[in-house]
C-alpha cells in the first residue's frame, strides 16, 4: 500500500481539535508515523499561533478518496471554509504525499507545493521522513529541510511525539460535579 503524509494545523481550540484529527485519521489510515508537535506564527494573516505537525499512514484507497475522508474530518471540527485562504482554523489536514504520485491526481496537486514554502510543513516532514525522496524532485526531504533559510524556520518545538487517542473526559462525581 502507499504511503501517505498528511500535515495538519489548528489555531482554534488546537489540542482537542489536533488530538481528534489524528484520532480520525488513524480510524482511515491505520496506525500513524507522527513527527513533534511544533507551535508556530500564523502565516499570512495576523492570529493566533498554529499547532502543527505531520502525520504518516499507508492506504489502499484513491487520492480523491482520501482528499474527501480528510475534508470530512475537518467538518467534523467545524471546519470554516468560507472565510478567506489565510485565516483562523479549528482543522487543518492536507495531504502531502501519496506514494510516488506526481502531478494533478482527482484534483490534488502531489507532491503539494507547501513541503517547499513553509516551515511548519517540511520541518516536521524532515523530522519523521527525512531519508524520503521527493518524487518528481529526486531530493531527500532532509536535505531540503538544511538548505531551509534559517530565518524562516519558525518552530517551536512543544512535544516530542503526540499521543492519538482523544483527552480523557472528566468522569462525574457522586456529587455531580466533575472530577479533577
Amino acid at each position: 500500500m502507499p504511503a501517505v503524509w498528511f500535515s495538519l494545523g489548528s489555531n482554534r481550540d488546537r489540542e482537542r481539535c489536533i488530538r481528534g484529527g489524528l484520532a480520525a485519521l488513524e480510524e482511515s489510515f491505520g496506525p500513524l508515523r507522527l513527527s513533534s508537535l511544533y507551535e508556530t506564527p500564523a502565516q499570512g494573516f495576523a492570529g493566533e499561533p498554529f499547532y502543527n505537525l505531520v502525520a504518516g499512514g499507508d492506504t489502499g484507497q484513491p487520492v480523491g478518496r482520501v482528499q474527501t475522508r480528510l475534508r470530512e474530518i475537518e467538518d467534523r471540527f467545524q471546519r470554516d471554509r468560507t472565510g478567506p485562504r489565510f485565516g483562523p482554523r479549528t482543522l487543518d489536514i492536507d495531504l502531502l504525499l501519496y506514494g510516488d504520485l506526481t502531478g494533478e491526481i482527482d484534483g490534488v496537486h502531489l507532491p503539494r507545493a507547501e513541503i517547499y514554502r513553509y516551515a511548519f510543513v517540511l520541518g516536521p516532514l524532515a523530522e519523521v521522513a527525512g531519508d524520503l525522496i521527493l518524487p518528481g524532485d529526486g531530493r531527500r526531504v532532509a536535505e531540503l529541510w538544511a538548505a531551509f533559510p534559517p530565518h524562516d524556520r519558525l518552530l517551536r518545538r512543544i512535544a516530542p511525539g503526540v499521543t492519538v487517542q482523544p483527552p480523557p473526559t472528566k468522569i462525574p462525581s457522586p456529587s455531580g460535579r466533575g472530577a479533577g
